[in-house]
């Protein structure tokens, strides 16, 4: 098996028209952002 080095990466969201790195929101939006479901809509 390969040693694969990892890294961490940023994760944006844009919330209020604002794109902000979830880093930097407090720890009950972060709680929320954990919470979501992520979900794939159907191309009409």
């Amino acid at each position: 098996m390969k040693k694969v080095t990892r890294q961490r990466c940023e994760v944006y969201s844009r919330v209020v028209g604002y794109i902000r790195p979830i880093s930097q929101w407090n720890i009950g939006k972060q709680a929320e952002w954990s919470d979501r479901k992520m979900f794939k809509m159907k191309t009409l």
